[in-house]
């Protein structure tokens, strides 16, 4: 799937504003990455999403203790939404400059309902404002993700920016911290030798200077590769899509994820080779059977022309053998399973004592009895006990008729 990877500007949101933008097709390479006024970022078809990033310095990030219950199974829905904000205002009010009613509270995904959980803060308005100008621009959001999420995995320094405006991001299990780059910000972070730095090719050679070390390159393109992965999604709360657009989405990432994340691609090899088995089995097993049938059907044709060499065209060797045996039956005066007399036999063993029809009728291998006043349980019983015996049997008024069944 498609993603346009679109830096929300720092600046109001109107037409002149000019946004950085990253295209990739897969999530993992980068096929177009620019600045462009909103009218002219790149268009997407029905399959691609749009997925705006929060840069580091528009989010601060603050640890906090849920009371228990907040974190409801359904906590964000419609429902729940509005008092989990009433109390992350209650435990934030002292911990922010701005009024609470003025900013934009995420916490992070699948929080623990007994550990504390991460909340992002932002400007609501500035958020607000950028997420409508890019939906009236026809680039609706689908997602937003922050360019840097605190770290439970170990700490992570990198340099950004321009020489003249550098800025070091030091991201942890602790949060997010935002330093401009200076000899007195290095000295105050006492970053360890055996800690890599990691540095945009236009600050690398500062950073070099600063820290007196070699400097890991990345190019911001990468930056904002590993921020489209992360689980975090701060379309929260008022920000949020519908429930429905939700699961959607949620259902439409993890099969794109699936199909084209790069983690994924044992995955997609195990199960692909998986499928070819089965359906290589599959093709053997339908191989084998075909085969078996037509040896079947070549061994009853042997038969049936060895036995009755005047049969020329075969087309149902089994009912034709069928045939070919009562004829023979009837022209040499042996009793067949045709015969009114073995069909009438048959029904006299297996019908109640004392039945006995007033009428018969005998044509073409069909037998009809009349005058019998059978209850439909004993027709039915008569049915089942003849059906060993290649006849079958049924009621027509107060008549009974056998026929007799040729094997397929």
């Amino acid at each position: 799937m498609t993603t346009l990877i679109v830096t929300l500007s720092s600046e109001p949101a109107d037409a002149a504003a000019v946004y950085d933008y990253l295209l990739t097709p897969d999530g993992s390479a980068v096929a177009e990455q620019s600045r462009a006024p909103l009218a002219l970022l790149p268009q997407l078809g029905s399959s691609g999403e749009v997925v705006a990033l929060v840069a580091a310095n528009k989010l601060s990030w603050h640890r906090v203790q849920l009371p228990k219950g907040s974190l409801g199974r359904r906590f964000l829905s419609d429902a729940g939404a509005p008092r989990l904000r009433a109390v992350l205002e209650g435990l934030l009010e002292d911990r922010l400059l701005d009024e609470t009613a003025q900013l934009h509270f995420a916490i992070e995904p699948k929080p623990d309902a007994d550990a504390p959980v991460w909340v992002a803060v932002c400007d609501r308005a500035w958020l607000r404002a950028a997420l409508q100008a890019l939906e009236q621009a026809g680039r609706p959001v689908s997602r937003i993700v922050p360019e840097f999420a605190p770290d439970s995995l170990g700490d992570e320094l990198y340099v950004m920016g321009e020489p003249e405006q550098a800025s070091l991001v030091f991201s942890s299990a602790d949060g997010v911290t935002l330093w401009p780059l200076s000899k007195a910000s290095v000295a105050l972070l006492q970053w360890p030798e055996n800690q890599p730095v990691v540095a945009e090719p236009a600050v690398a050679a500062l950073a070099e200077q600063l820290f007196g070390r070699s400097i890991t390159l990345q190019q911001n393109g990468q930056r904002r590769l590993q921020a489209l992965h992360s689980a975090w999604d701060l379309a929260q709360f008022e920000m949020a899509n519908s429930s429905g657009a939700r699961t959607r989405k949620r259902l439409s990432d993890s099969l794109g994820s699936l199909l084209r994340a790069p983690r994924w691609r044992a995955a997609r090899f195990a199960l692909l080779a998986l499928l070819l088995v089965n359906l290589a089995g599959l093709n053997a097993w339908a191989w084998r059977e075909q085969a078996a049938l037509k040896s079947q059907r070549a061994a009853a044709v042997e038969i049936l022309t060895k036995t009755f060499p005047q049969v020329r065209v075969v087309i149902d060797p089994v009912l034709q053998m069928s045939k070919e045996v009562a004829a023979l039956q009837q022209a040499s005066g042996a009793a067949s399973e045709r015969d009114m007399e073995v069909m009438m036999g048959a029904f006299a063993t297996q019908a109640p004592a004392g039945t006995t029809p007033t009428a018969l009728e005998y044509a073409a291998g069909e037998l009809r009895l009349k005058g019998l006043k059978l209850k439909p349980e004993d027709v039915n019983a008569i049915a089942f006990k003849l059906k060993p015996q290649a006849y079958a049997a049924s009621a027509e008024g107060d008549a009974v008729v056998i026929r007799q069944v040729l094997a397929p």
